[in-house]
């Protein structure tokens, strides 16, 4: 099973950019994206009949925003944490006979920190959210997370250190999560490979240099390690300050993890 997630940074301008090329090319069975930066009715994707489409919007125009094109015909489909709905259209969360899939947006402490307390109370209702779902079923995880976890994670780490999105507070609040029963599906699989990255700012010739974070993930429930086949990232793809991250995973071991 092919999953892929792209913050695309505003779709409308990622389709003129190559985003609907891309998808046909993936053949992904669950295609997820955060930042659609649109509202219903702003864009019409036309896809193979064989996906479903679902949005999570944000009230905010331009703003936010998360989607899920899928193969596979959920058996429901929540909006948000604690209730069915939440402002900024951040999470999506499709219940499947054998796993849930959470598509996740997490909120940015801003380049001068004023939004980090908020992100770090709703680090905290999400962990405990992703919790309660993994003591149901197992737990895939995807979406622009907003923080490079350890060094090697972003190029320039002594520079980074205390800015939003390396902050210790927003790693510590990573390493809580993966603490508690989950596992970064890259980090799991290459634990040393440096120079790997799916962030790049805009400024000139950053991108062609490499000089990146990683931000984008897929996690999982620590006991669907064993059906992990691969995990990486299309840095090639552009049409996006963010890059795709991949993840192959055998169905056959999350419907039971005693076959081979």
């Amino acid at each position: 099973m092919k999953l892929i997630s792209w913050n695309v940074n505003g779709l409308r301008a990622c389709v003129n950019k190559g985003f609907n090329e891309y998808f046909v090319e993936s053949g992904a069975d669950i295609f997820c994206v955060q930042e659609t930066k649109l509202q219903d009715g702003q864009i019409s994707l036309e896809q193979d009949e064989g996906y479903t489409q679902y949005w999570n919007y944000a009230q905010k125009k331009g703003y936010s925003g998360t989607a899920v094109f899928t193969r596979m015909k959920p058996l429901s489909v929540r909006y948000g944490l604690e209730e069915d709905h939440e402002p900024e259209g951040r999470i999506l969360t499709l219940e499947f006979d054998a796993f849930y899939l959470v598509n996740v947006y997490t909120p940015n402490a801003r380049r001068d920190l004023s939004r980090l307390d908020f992100r770090l109370e709703w680090e905290d209702r999400f962990r405990s959210y992703l919790q309660e779902l993994d003591a149901v079923k197992p737990v895939i995880i995807c979406g622009d997370m907003n923080v490079a976890h350890e060094e090697i994670d972003l190029k320039n780490a002594k520079a980074n250190r205390g800015n939003s999105g390396f902050t210790f507070e927003e790693r510590e609040k990573m390493t809580q999560l993966l603490d508690t029963g989950f596992v970064d599906t890259f980090r799991y699989l290459y634990p040393e490979k440096a120079d790997a990255y799916t962030w790049w700012s805009y400024m000139p010739k950053v991108r062609e240099r490499n000089v990146g974070w990683r931000i984008d993930y897929f996690l999982v429930s620590a006991r669907l390690a064993p059906a992990l086949r691969d995990a990486g990232m299309d840095c090639d793809v552009l049409g996006s300050d963010h890059c795709p991250v991949v993840l192959d995973i055998n169905e056959l071991l999350i419907q039971d993890p005693s076959a081979k």
